[in-house]
């Protein structure tokens, strides 16, 4: 996240969560970290899951998904917003600051605190792993080497792992040969950065098939330490709550609640739909779904 000049405190409203907003289920390891972290404030997910995955979508697709998500979450009475979805946070995240953020609003990222965490750990060579988009971007590279000038970053692209994790077989051989794949192309490296909100339910097979002097890093922690620093000096974007939460979700509801459990370690709320309408995201009561044949 990015250091910002501290600002006059603002009002504090009545109802003022955290959004937390990713391509489909990965952000939810973040929110994990978040509610571990600061279990006092509320928050609302949106995980954009009917138009995941991200990562091999062209750039301006990407930058109008996130414009649509942000302007839900902002229209739901957040005033900051984590952006925990690495490939939003390395393609648009500058976009979404500077066409939404101001003194009132907020939009933070994941990629400083992994680049922040990983320049902090290394011995000289750091790998990144994460989708074909996060990696084309070579974000990571270019605020890991902001940081130190000197060191060396190998990005490897891995597209079959979120759709793994997705299909709930993290745990299965094929996730296995699959990671043992991506971790032979990395030589030297002393760190692994786990590029990807999704990967986290693959850190066992990390651990296990990178070598022993290789630290495989979750950004996740490090994500939720930096925004609890970051709160203490802007406390007016996410006051104290009660410590709720309410998840919005562009697939199907049922299918996100079940799988999206897995993600953040224990049972989810009502998950309540939405969906394009007029190049906007808005809240579609269940039942409201066209049935059979539409014309527009």
């Amino acid at each position: 996240m990015p250091p910002e000049a501290s600002s006059s405190p603002l009002p504090h409203p009545v109802n003022c969560p955290v959004g937390v907003y990713d391509s489909g289920y990965g952000g939810l390891t973040v929110l994990r970290q978040l509610r571990k972290t600061l279990p006092e404030l509320d928050y609302l997910y949106l995980g954009d899951s009917g138009r995941a995955p991200y990562g091999g979508r062209d750039v301006d697709t990407v930058l109008d998904f996130s414009e649509q998500c942000v302007e839900r979450l902002f229209a739901e009475g957040c005033r900051v917003i984590v952006v925990a979805c690495h490939t939003v946070s390395c393609v648009a995240l500058r976009h979404l600051q500077h066409r939404y953020g101001s003194d009132e609003r907020r939009i933070l990222g994941v990629t400083i605190p992994a680049a922040e965490a990983a320049v902090g750990r290394t011995r000289g060579h750091i790998g990144f792993v994460g989708t074909a988009r996060t990696v084309a971007s070579h974000t990571f590279r270019t605020e890991a080497h902001k940081l130190k000038p000197e060191v060396k970053i190998t990005e490897v692209a891995a597209p079959l792992l979120a759709p793994i994790v997705e299909e709930g077989w993290e745990d299965s051989e094929i996730a296995r040969l699959a990671v043992q794949r991506y971790v032979a192309k990395f030589s030297g490296i002393d760190t692994l950065v786990l590029g990807c909100t999704h990967y986290p339910l693959l850190e066992k097979a990390f651990d296990e098939l990178t070598p022993p002097d290789v630290a495989v890093l979750n950004p996740a922690p490090e994500v939720a330490e930096r925004f609890r620093v970051w709160r203490e000096q802007h406390p007016g974007f996410a006051p104290q709550g009660s410590g709720s939460l309410r998840v919005l979700s562009s697939g199907d509801a049922a299918n996100f609640a079940r799988h999206g459990a897995r993600f953040l370690g224990e049972a989810l709320p009502m998950v309540e739909h939405i969906a394009e309408q007029n190049g906007r995201l808005a809240l579609c009561p269940e039942g409201s779904e066209p049935i059979g044949q539409v014309v527009r």
